[in-house]
């Protein structure tokens, strides 16, 4: 199963994302970007919403609470 770290960094390779590209969709730094994927941090309710929108996932499943 994969963590939300794992999950971030899939769905941006998937779209042919750069770190810096996601993070302007979501209006966080690239930096920011980085640390979710590496589960150094966790995004707000607000980056999660944004997450969802822009990459078309539920929030259930981004955060683990179904199956892929």
């Amino acid at each position: 199963m994969e963590n939300l770290g794992e999950k971030l960094k899939s769905l941006r390779i998937d779209r042919g994302w750069t770190q810096s590209k996601m993070g302007e969709l979501l209006s966080v730094s690239q930096d920011t970007v980085s640390l979710w994927e590496r589960n150094k941090s966790l995004p707000d309710l607000g980056a999660v919403v944004r997450i969802c929108i822009e990459c078309g996932v539920s929030a259930d499943w981004l955060l683990g609470l179904e199956e892929d």
